[in-house]
């Protein structure tokens, strides 16, 4: 009897498996009421927190525009790294997690194939943040940028979505990744230049700014507003696609070290 081959399933066909089946497994927590809150509802009290600050604040270098476009970027947050971090936290709780890491499946499709659905969340969510800004708090976008708008959109939710999935890698070995994901969201919420300058920040803490996807995404977006051109736009451009390709690059290449981690702690399958 001849020996049975074993091949690896297509790249592809796993990709796409992921991305089907993941809303209803490991993304299971994001069921449609938890989606529409966070694509619809937490953009507008964000902006609307912020805006009655900045007003009562009265900062000229922070108006209630810079303020409230800041904000309607921001909660990108929740539906990229929230979302993709609790991937991980999912497979130890349901108990697959072990079964995943000795599976002949090609670790790379299974790890990006989640991150799909985020990306189209994370998408909508800029999307639904930009109408608030226009058409409930009147922020003036000028005119023929909606194609930019939308470059800046895909670009920053693919960015956002690989930094979720570079901080899943290391949620591998931590107990929960909810934490993880509390510190960036509030971090962005301080260094991203979302309701102050970048530059009013110490040197240092200015560093740390610009290494998030978050900060290159709402400068993008507030020179699209203003209808700054190309020269302007493809620097910022290319941070975002430089910060998506080493986010990925870090999260598959360190996988075997977080996961070599969460083995000697025994993390591997605590939650």
């Amino acid at each position: 009897m001849s020996p049975t081959i074993v091949r690896a399933p297509n790249l592809l066909r796993v990709l796409w498996t992921n991305a089907v089946f993941a809303p209803r497994t490991t993304l299971g927590f994001m069921r449609i009421d938890y989606v529409l809150g966070t694509v619809l509802i937490v953009p507008f009290t964000q902006m609307l927190f912020f805006a009655v600050v900045a007003q009562l604040a009265g900062n000229p270098s922070a108006p209630v525009a810079f303020v409230v476009l800041g904000n309607a970027v921001a909660p990108v947050t929740y539906s990229s790294i929230f979302s993709v971090c609790q991937t991980t936290d999912s497979e130890k709780h349901q108990g697959t997690m072990e079964h995943l890491l000795v599976s002949p499946t090609n670790r790379a499709a299974l790890y990006l194939g989640r991150g799909f659905l985020p990306i189209l969340t994370s998408m909508a969510t800029l999307v639904v943040g930009l109408l608030y800004a226009a058409f409930l708090f009147h922020v003036p976008f000028a005119a023929g940028s909606a194609g930019s708008l939308a470059i800046t959109i895909g670009l920053l939710s693919v960015s956002m979505v690989g930094f979720g999935l570079l901080l899943g890698g290391v949620a591998l070995f931590l107990r929960t990744s909810i934490i993880l994901g509390n510190i960036f969201l509030f971090i962005g919420l301080l260094l991203s230049g979302a309701n102050f300058p970048v530059s009013f920040l110490p040197l240092p803490l200015q560093w740390v700014g610009y290494l998030l996807p978050l900060t290159w995404g709402i400068s993008a977006i507030r020179a699209t507003a203003s209808g700054a051109g190309l020269m302007t736009l493809l620097p910022l451009w290319g941070a975002l696609l430089l910060s998506t390709a080493v986010t990925l690059g870090l999260a598959l290449g360190l996988w075997g070290v977080f996961e070599r981690q969460a083995l000697r702690t025994g993390s591997i399958v605590r939650f």
